[in-house]
């Protein structure tokens, strides 16, 4: 854990290269003591049928969930997000300058006891933890 859970408005692939945002949160995540990169999981769903704000179809979003194994306190917590959601508004400004797009970021705790966790990445990196 993290895994990072992207959903964007379709209309925003022409101003916003939605990989490269993927990998902006990857690097700032894996950088952040408080999560293991081993555990970093970005991904993003592109969303097509959606109405924002007063209907304008030229209106876009992007939502951020951020859901981790509970444990971390909350000014931990609250550091990590605060980053995470500066490096979102700064890789974004250029299309804030183009385009009305609503940003949202929410991170979440998950019960350790009913999220079990199995895998081999740790295995295949080159700089183990």
């Amino acid at each position: 854990m993290p895994h990072f859970m992207i959903d964007y408005s379709g209309n925003l692939e022409t101003d916003v290269d939605i990989q490269e945002l993927c990998e902006k949160l990857r690097e700032t995540a894996a950088g952040l003591a408080c999560f293991p990169m081993a555990g970093v999981r970005v991904r993003a769903t592109r969303v097509d049928y959606y109405a924002i704000a007063d209907g304008n179809p030229d209106h876009g979003f992007i939502d951020i969930s951020i859901r981790l194994r509970a444990g971390r306190p909350d000014d931990v917590k609250q550091d990590a997000v605060s980053r995470l959601f500066d490096v979102v508004q700064d890789y974004l400004a250029p299309a804030f300058e183009k385009r009305s797009i609503a940003v949202s970021m929410e991170m979440r705790d998950i019960d350790p006891d009913l999220s079990p966790k199995s895998g081999t990445i740790r295995k295949y990196l080159k700089d183990t933890e």
